[in-house]
């Protein structure tokens, strides 16, 4: 039972944006707490008064809620009621706060508050630099996994359930003329001009509602509150058809073609589990013709000494916590800024009815419009100053402040020390440019906005707002409206009519670029000033990245970590550039960024799969034929997701046994095999043929209509990848065949050369694999067999090996093809899948009187490796090409074009003698079969490590020959006949095999030619 609480001491009695009306309880670390409908949990917990959110990354030192958005990088919690409900790493500031919502912290041993590990942050600073780690856990080697299991305890990151999610997850393809990005004032104001323009808009923002920064605003638009604007737009919106709104809905990933991808959270914002036939998550694949990016900027703190304490904060957060939620996070507050902006929060603060100890400008001079109301209330300004450390260890109790020099990189005179429990810091803003990064665009540093812009892009993208840098509700407004009309213009509709509201204009000084506060002791000496509050990145710890050679801040990124995690440097990463920068004594420019990566935020793996899981990860296919199959109790195996026979035991037989009836039954009388699930491909178009000469290894330029052609493919290295035989059903008409696991990657493969290498070629594909119902009938008798069903003429004289003939089979239209993959004279009969059953039971009716038996795939594999027939897959492995398998036969180097992989195959290590070669392999011992896979060597006494010279690839036993075939790879094995090769085994025996040709039955293939 959690221990009840209620002390909501840090809550407004008035205010905000949350409903008094309906209190929610909830549980913290086993303790139950009060907040309100529209509160995240953040603001509920700092409602409370909980100060300690978790420990650090490698230092276990307490932490506190620092942001009031996605940028937060200590409020990591792991939420759910059951085991199968938890959820790792979510932010405590983007989760809504539900009834009975149940969370913990993710660190922090016996409890988060007196953590036993937190011994090591107060003696770990010197023992545990950048590089730590590579430095430390090097040996001995036995000790990896264990140091390993250590290191992630102490990461600080939330467990994955170990039972299964019981939640539904979804996702939705979608298309619009706009896809707005963020719904601040910018965003909002692009998406109803757009809107009235009648384009069709979809338009996203991460937060429950909205209105971004102007939810926590004092400011009016239009004469009006600036929320009411907000309510009175949001309205008109949602009016319309061509418009969707999504809320708790993050951008998270913004790729080629202007292909985006938003992880809205659905019902994971109100319950612990979905109720029934309710999403949890949904992921939206949106396809949009013009992208607005009006993304907005996040805050940035300023890096002063000890500024991990709880109680820092940047100064925004600040004013959204006690504007939006009714909370004020503290009693007296510090405010360090460089900027205007951040006295709205000293402003706030007191108009709260809080004490404002100070407020520490870093600037010699200021006198804006929020400047001079701070002074008009009476708050003490400090300018020219800065907070060099704080005092404090589960919360901030005093404040150190010294004056600084011009450049704001010394400390001038003494230190005074005030006391109060709540920092507020504010160093500028950085623009939000994540999602504009992930198109490779590079950014573009700004010094009058004192951070980086988004670069060109080669996206139909446009931006707006303050991730341009335009700060003022007025410049996000006006942004915005062309933005809209700018896409609309480019769509080629009308223009819009809309106009931007009237705003406050407010009178505001050059802010300061300043991103580390100095102390008195130089850096390294100095308490620990944190950049990275997410990985215990420190000023220290860069400047000694940068002092042992990591000059590139790619380099001190990996280095020192700083930017990783989920965190992805929202709010360190500017002052952790600024740092080395100023190390290296060069600008920040001339240092560069590193490149945000999708994704933005987190993303769970559900909302990734959709429904795409369980059956319908990878659903079951099924022949025409399959209820037959499970009558005559087959067993099956998974093939490409296909339910194929396996072998068909009868009663009290041994695997073994029927494989050997099987394959006895083929050779003598007539076998029959449900080949329906090989990949078939129809190919037409006027350069069909030409086609299939490039991606083909051999000649098709002159195909006869009615004939068929086995063939292989390559990769642009010359190694197979698949083989099929094709037929030509016209004269640019042909019917391609695939292995049945490789079918949709050669469509995928052929799509991807037509559409990006030869787009001039006139092709079409199609697959057809499900259309056809295909059985395969082998042995001497299945031409005596067919005869009985046919009204077509399948004599040797008139249809011969490698030709097909339209014809009816049972009374169905059908193609028939003479291939074998036996050795055996054969014949496939392929029908419309409808008809597959039908057909199937009139050749068991007429094959009575020929002990017609089916088979399955092992017996198949065994069939054509008596005869020395490959599958792809298994005797190729990526690293073998036509060469090596001892086809040459089946590549033509005198082809006018070349085709795929023929300079891949003709590289200088294709051709050297000694690559592994595929060849038979036959046992001296005959009852001997050899494990596939089982590595050989010349000399079965040579010392550990021997010297390993190719390995098995297939292996059975034949029931037609009395005695085990195999086939493998064997060091230049072409020119070694006759040689011998061995095999140790796990067990300590060692099987000697005799290297032979891998056609170990009827070499001339006079039996496929009957």
């Amino acid at each position: 039972m959690a221990q009840q609480t209620n002390n909501e001491t840090r809550r407004l009695s008035a205010g905000g944006r949350i409903d008094r009306s309906k209190p929610i309880t909830f549980t913290f670390n086993d303790k139950q707490y009060k907040g309100y409908e529209g509160d995240t949990l953040a603001s509920a917990l700092l409602a409370n008064g909980v100060d300690i959110i978790g420990r650090s990354f490698k230092y276990s030192r307490p932490r506190g809620i620092v942001a009031a958005g996605a940028e937060e990088p200590n409020a990591i919690m792991q939420l759910g009621a059951t085991e199968a409900t938890q959820i790792p790493n979510v932010r405590a500031t983007q989760q809504a706060l539900y009834d009975g919502l149940v969370c913990k912290v993710t660190n922090g041993w016996p409890n988060v508050d007196n953590d036993l590990m937190g011994w090591v942050g107060k003696l770990g600073g010197k023992m545990m630099p950048p590089g730590f780690y590579y430095k430390t856990f090097m040996y001995p080697k036995s000790m990896w996994e264990t140091y390993e299991s250590y290191i992630r305890k102490a990461a600080g990151l939330g467990r994955s359930p170990k039972e299964n999610d019981p939640d539904r997850y979804d996702n939705m393809n979608q298309h619009c003329d706009v896809l707005v990005v963020g719904g601040g004032p910018a965003g909002l104001m692009a998406a109803l001009t757009a809107a009235r323009g009648g384009a069709r808009v979809i338009l996203a923002d991460e937060q429950n509602e909205f209105g971004g920064s102007l939810l926590s605003s004092k400011e009016s638009i239009g004469n009006k509150p600036a929320t009411e604007w907000v309510d009175d737009v949001v309205t008109e919106l949602a009016r319309f058809d061509n418009v969707q709104l999504l809320t708790h809905a993050t951008v998270n990933g913004y790729h080629d073609h202007n292909f985006l991808t938003i992880h809205q959270h659905l019902t994971d914002q109100s319950f612990d589990k979905a109720p029934n036939g309710k999403i949890c998550q949904r992921l939206h694949r949106v396809r949009a013709k013009w992208v607005v990016l009006a993304t907005g900027a996040h805050e940035r703190p300023l890096v002063y000494g000890n500024n991990d304490v709880p109680g820092c904060m940047v100064a925004n957060a600040v004013s959204t916590y006690i504007q939006r939620y009714g909370v004020v996070p503290g009693k007296d507050l510090v405010l360090m800024t460089t900027n205007d902006n951040a006295y709205r929060a000293a402003l706030d603060w007191h108009d709260a009815g809080h004490n404002v100890v100070a407020i520490v400008d870093t600037r010699k001079n200021s006198k804006g419009t929020l400047v001079e109301a701070a002074r008009e209330r009476g708050m003490t300004v400090m300018l020219g100053s800065g907070v060099v450390d704080v005092q404090g260890s589960k919360r901030v109790t005093s404040v150190s402040i010294a004056k600084l020099n011009e450049a704001g990189d010394q400390v001038e005179g003494s230190v005074i020390e005030v006391k109060a429990d709540t920092v507020a810091s504010s160093g500028g803003w950085s623009p939000v440019i994540h999602l504009s990064c992930h198109t490779g665009s590079r950014p573009v540093w700004s010094d009058e906005v004192v951070g980086f812009l988004p670069g060109p892009s080669q996206q139909q993208q446009l931006t707006a707002g303050a991730m341009n840098g335009a700060y003022s509700t007025a410049a996000a407004l006006e942004q915005g409206m062309n933005a809209g009309q700018s896409a609309l213009e480019k769509l080629a509709m009308k223009m819009a009519d809309v106009s931007v509201p009237e705003t406050e204009t407010l009178d505001e000084a050059e802010p300061m670029a300043l991103f580390h506060i100095p102390h008195p002791k130089p850096t390294h000496k100095a308490p620990k000033q944190f950049v990275d509050l997410q990985n215990d990145v420190t000023a220290a710890g860069i400047e000694l990245a940068c002092r042992e050679g990591f000059e590139s801040i790619e380099h001190v990124k990996r280095y020192t970590a700083m930017g990783f995690g989920t965190d992805q440097g929202k709010l360190g990463n500017i002052n952790g550039m600024a740092i080395a920068a100023k190390y290296l004594k060069q600008s920040i420019p001339e240092t560069g960024t590193t490149i945000f990566r999708p994704n933005y935020t987190p993303v769970t793996f559900g909302a990734i799969a959709g429904r795409d899981c369980g059956e319908l990860f990878e659903p079951k296919r099924y022949t025409a034929m399959h209820q037959w199959h499970m009558e005559h109790g087959a067993k099956f195996e998974d093939v490409g997701q296909w339910k194929r026979p396996w072998y068909y035991p009868k009663a009290g037989e041994t695997m073994q046994e029927a494989l050997n009836r099987e394959c006895l039954a083929t050779r003598e009388s007539v076998g029959i095999l449900d080949a329906s699930t090989l990949g078939k491909i129809d190919i037409q178009g006027k350069d069909a043929r030409e086609f299939l000469g490039r991606v083909y290894t051999n000649a098709w330029a002159k195909l006869a209509v009615g004939k068929c052609r086995y063939g292989l493919m390559c990769g642009e290295d010359g190694m197979v990848f698949d083989d099929g035989v094709t037929s030509c059903l016209a004269e640019n008409h042909f019917l391609m065949t695939t292995t049945t696991g490789g079918a949709a990657h050669v469509l995928s493969w052929l799509e991807l050369y037509h559409q990006t290498e030869w787009p001039e070629l006139e092709v079409y594909f199609t697959s057809v694999t499900d259309h056809w119902a295909t059985m395969t009938i082998s042995g001497p008798n299945s031409r005596r067999l067919l005869e009985t069903l046919t009204d077509g003429d399948v004599s040797k004289e008139s249809m011969s090996f490698m030709d097909w003939r339209a014809m009816t089979v049972a009374g169905v239209p059908a193609r028939v093809f003479r291939i074998s993959f036996t050795g055996e004279l054969s014949f496939e009969i392929n029908v419309q899948a409808n008809y597959g059953m039908h057909v199937w039971k009139a050749l068991f009716e007429q094959g009575k009187q020929f002990n017609l038996t089916p088979y399955g795939t092992e017996t198949m594999h065994i069939l054509r490796a008596e005869k020395g027939f490959i599958i792809a897959g298994q005797d190729t492995d990526g690293s073998v090409h036509p060469f090596d398998l001892g086809m040459p036969w089946a590549v033509s180097m005198q082809k006018p074009f070349s085709f795929i992989g023929k300079r891949g195959m003709q590289r200088e290590d294709c051709v050297r003698k000694d690559r592994k070669q595929l060849v038979g392999l036959k046992t001296t011992d005959p009852s001997v079969v050899l494990p596939e896979g089982a590595q050989g060597v010349f000399d079965p006494k040579a010392s550990i490590p021997m010297p390993m010279v190719g390995h098995v690839s297939s292996s059975y036993w034949s029931a037609n020959l009395g005695r085990s075939v195999a086939m493998g790879f064997v060091k230049g094995g072409h020119d070694k006949m006759g040689q011998k090769v061995y095999y140790p085994l796990v067990d300590g025996r060692v099987v000697e095999a005799e290297i032979c040709s891998p056609v170990f039955l009827d070499p001339k293939g006079e039996r496929q030619n009957v």
